[in-house]
């Protein structure tokens, strides 16, 4: 069935189609009576379609377009406006009509009849038409989309409903650039619709695919590569951007049809041609490389590769200028990749077959172009060096399998080795202050050399350990002599050793004897050599980081702990000018210190004095002006406790340091919540807030350094920590910001819970008298756990308290889950499901550690205290399905919510 250029055939009369009327009129067209819709559209909801329309104007149009996409004609009013002459210069209107058409061909072409069918390909062939006729083209996403609108037709009609597709597209093909364009734009329509292997399809999707590619195999692909080639060569010098398209779809179709209609002389001489050429080249490449990458029998794939490999170095192309263009490179970068891993694949299944001849012949093909990997995983640009990353790996892995490594081999690895190390180090450009786009996308790159190099490390250990021994050696000492990038590049070798090392028991500082001295050399020499006054954050950050990944180093040398501490806590770490030193080394000190903490007793009074000017609140009066954050202070404040309670000395000596510690946090906390109260500008009081919920937190992460050996009561810092509670619960009565002050006391309750024994029980009621003065779901869901950690830790210890407040809580939830809200409040209905939620886990909490009496006493104060008729067992609707309280009704044998 040919496609028509016309309209469709129809009587004279109206046509009502969505309220709206279109007239019909009567024409005359070689000889058959045609006519023609004459119609107009929602122009008001039309005008939403503008980006500079107002958002309740876009809404229309929104509403339009899926009230055209519901209505079954709808797209024929779309497909007719489409045409018009009327529409022609708003493309933005064009590119709606499409979409409605898009939709059509998507959820209902499949079953439409022949009359709608023709009316499609009518559309279809007047495009054409008028783009072969049109002196400018359309703009790139009007032609996009109409590619797209025909495969989607495609794709349903060929072969059968539709059997002449290519031949009447073909017919229609004039030379009109701007046609043969729209051309190629169809070709990889299809493909995406068809061949995309990166699409998902269904079985009955693969199966349709399927037919559509043995039938083109079948009938036209010939033709259609024959006419590919035609366009090639007629455009490449008029039109570049089309012959760059038209090899995009030969690249695209290659990896499905036979393979000679494409790599023969004929089209293998123009794309050596096209690689001349500067406007050209970079699509040739990428046409080569599909080329190149299609699967075939290993043997053939073997001698398309060479054939190709030796045409292209034969012209030059392999060889380039060292001032050649970056973004050819890449693509001749990329083209290497795909050499090298092709034959890496060839070699590994004739490996298999056992055919050694054909075997021999894939490995001394590979062996040739890694002198090519060289040299481009080698260049100064590291978009072309990341271009055969896979190809070095994959050689890599290929040597793994390889029993015994020939001495060229291992020359290669050793080359191999060096490249990576140098792409590695910092260029001049890099921005430390200031990292942007380049500096992320070097780090991503530097990531994929860390892989390579680990790869190395793992096929030959003792040549990579004494390449970067060789390394650290030469550059530490002299490191005052060397540029920064050198003096990191040495740091960061010797701490990618701790990854691509295997360590023997975990640590890196037992075992095998040579990697042990070696390493102990290496360490030895960066604590010893000063390189941490060098000052740079990259170098200062690479030793730092190198120091903690290699702690165990201390415990054989632990005379070398002195000079580490001084430089974490002098201007190298702490007090280093840049914040993202000064942030980082606070937690890799906290990590230190906990490694090493038997080490530490000599240096605990000297390391707290150090630090003691680091542990100031930050507050809104000294203007967060601190060296350390907030959140940088933690580390220190843990890694201060760690220190005290790890220590040997005797109990009254760690309760004076500990007293010492948090005196600063007690006295500080009281100014912070008198001035919270007495402000009154509401962006400072939310600033007070902040400062007094980092004050909790603070003394919470000094209890983290207590253990079960080490307890609370066994330092003697009860008093302390309970005297700290005392200040803290005083918070519970704030005017305002209630919930982020909260968190904080709750943090500090949650860990006295779990450090403390009995004294802290007389605090509970205090916390329960403050929260239950009018509290919200979400107050109530973060105070549950705090009971449950009571109750699992007390038990019966608990239980006369637990008698006396439970109603009071109960009827706080219930007043919590009763008061008014919007039924649209999604917020508060979530908050509402979770304290429900919460409470059930409360009462399996009390019923699973023995305190189920607290539930049996409850029956006589349940309605004293709640609304008439009320229940602790009444609190929400007997419909809820949750687990625990389903849990609750089995246990207790009582109705639940």
């Amino acid at each position: 069935m040919a496609v028509t250029y016309g309209y469709s055939a129809c009587t004279t009369g109206e046509l009502y189609h969505n309220q709206q009327t279109y007239e019909i009129r009567s024409f005359e067209n070689t000889g058959q009576r045609a006519c023609q819709y004459i119609f107009s559209m929602d122009e008001d909801a039309l005008r939403g379609l503008s980006p500079a329309a107002d958002p309740q104007t876009q809404a229309r149009a929104l509403q339009y377009f899926e009230q055209l996409k519901s209505v079954g004609d709808g797209w024929k009013l779309c497909a007719e406006s489409f045409m018009n002459p009327h529409y022609s210069s708003n493309d933005h209107v064009r590119f709606f009509c499409l979409q409605v058409v898009e939709h059509f061909l998507k959820e209902r072409y499949a079953s439409v009849n022949i009359e709608d069918q023709q009316m499609i390909r009518n559309m279809i062939g007047q495009y054409l038409q008028l783009q072969g006729s049109s002196s400018a083209a359309d703009r790139s996403f009007i032609r996009n989309k109409m590619g797209q609108v025909i495969s989607l037709a495609f794709i349903v009609d060929y072969p059968h409903r539709w059997p002449s597709f290519f031949s009447d597209l073909s017919q229609a093909l004039t030379p009109s650039p701007h046609l043969v364009d729209i051309y190629l734009r169809i070709f990889l329509a299809i493909d995406s619709e068809v061949v995309d292997r990166d699409i998902v399809h269904t079985n009955q999707e693969i199966q349709r695919n399927t037919l559509i590619k043995d039938t083109m195999r079948d009938q036209c692909i010939p033709q259609l590569v024959d006419t590919w080639y035609q366009i090639m060569i007629t455009y490449q010098t008029s039109h570049p951007e089309v012959c760059c398209m038209c090899l995009e779809v030969v690249g695209k179709y290659v990896s499905w049809i036979d393979i000679n209609l494409i790599a023969n002389d004929k089209v293998v001489a123009a794309l050596l041609r096209f690689m001349s050429q500067p406007l050209l080249r970079e699509s040739a490449c990428d046409c080569i490389l599909d080329i190149i990458n299609k699967g075939m029998d290993s043997i053939a794939k073997t001698k398309l590769v060479e054939s190709f490999t030796s045409v292209l170095e034969s012209q030059g192309i392999l060889s380039p200028p060292e001032d050649e263009e970056g973004d050819f490179m890449a693509k001749l970068s990329k083209l290497i990749n795909g050499i090298g891993v092709n034959l890496i694949i060839s070699w590994q299944k004739l490996s298999k077959t056992g055919d050694t001849e054909a075997s021999e012949m894939a490995l001394q093909a590979l062996e040739n172009k890694v002198p090519l990997m060289f040299r481009f995983l080698g260049d100064e640009d590291d978009d072309v060096s990341s271009g055969v990353t896979q190809f070095s790996q994959d050689y890599i892995a290929l040597l793994k399998q390889m029993k015994p490594i020939s001495q060229k081999q291992r020359q290669n690895m050793e080359g191999l080795l060096y490249t990576v190390i140098k792409k590695m180090k910092y260029d001049e450009s890099y921005n430390f202050e200031h990292e942007g786009e380049e500096e992320a996308m070097f780090q991503e790159y530097r990531k994929q050399l860390k892989t390579t190099f680990n790869n190395l490390a793992a096929l030959d250990s003792d040549l990579v350990l004494l390449t970067v021994h060789t390394y650290v050696t030469q550059t530490l000492p002299q490191w005052e002599e060397r540029d920064v990038c050198d003096i990191e590049i040495a740091i960061l070798l010797l701490y990618t050793l701790g990854e691509a090392l295997p360590a023997t028991q975990g640590q890196h500082f037992s075992g095998e004897s040579n990697k042990v001295t070696a390493l102990q050399e290496m360490m030895r020499l960066l604590v010893t050599s000063r390189v941490s006054c060098q000052g740079h954050t990259a170098v200062v950050l690479q030793f730092f980081e190198t120091v903690v990944r290699y702690d165990k180093f201390f415990n054989c040398e632990p005379q070398h702990i002195p000079d580490t501490v001084m430089a974490f806590t002098d201007e190298r770490g702490f007090r280093h000018p840049s914040s993202q030193v000064r942030s980082r080394t606070s937690y890799l000190f906290s990590r230190f210190v906990k490694s090493l903490r038997s080490h530490m007793q000599p240096f605990l009074e000297d390391i707290l004095k150090r630090i003691q000017g680091l542990l100031v609140i930050n507050t809104p009066d000294n203007g967060y002006q601190q060296l350390m954050s907030g959140e940088d202070q933690l580390f220190l404040y843990e890694t201060a406790g760690s220190l005290i309670v790890n220590s040997s000395l005797p109990a009254e000596k760690k309760q004076e340091l500990m007293k010492q510690l948090l005196s600063p946090i007690a006295t500080k906390f009281e100014g912070l919540l008198a001035k919270l109260e007495a402000e009154t500008d509401e962006r400072k009081k939310l600033a007070y807030a902040h400062s007094i919920n980092t004050a909790t937190a603070l003394a919470s992460r000094v209890s983290k350094g207590f253990s079960n050996s080490q307890t609370m009561q066994l330092c003697g810092c009860s008093d302390t920590f309970t005297h700290l509670l005392r200040i803290f619960l005083q918070a519970l009565n704030a005017p305002t910001h209630r919930q982020q002050i909260q968190t904080g006391v709750r943090q500090y309750l949650h860990r006295m819970v779990v450090c403390m024994e009995k004294e802290i029980l007389p605090f509970v009621p205090i916390v329960m008298e403050n929260l239950l003065k009018k509290p919200d779901a979400k107050e109530l869901h973060d105070f549950i756990p705090l009971m449950n950690q009571l109750i699992m830790k007390f038990k019966r210890d608990i239980g006369p308290f637990l008698q006396k407040v439970f109603m009071p809580l109960v009827q706080a939830i219930y007043h919590a889950l009763t008061i008014p809200a919007d039924a649209l409040d999604q917020e508060t209905a979530e908050e509402r499901k979770m304290l429900r939620r919460s409470y059930f886990l409360f009462l399996s909490t009390l019923i699973s550690n023995n305190s189920v009496d607290v539930l049996g006493n409850q029956a006589v104060r349940s309605t004293e205290l709640c609304s008439p008729g009320l229940s602790w067992i009444e609190l929400a609707n007997p419909e809820v399905t949750d687990e625990t309280a389903k849990t609750v009704r089995h246990n207790c044998g009582l109705l639940y919510v």
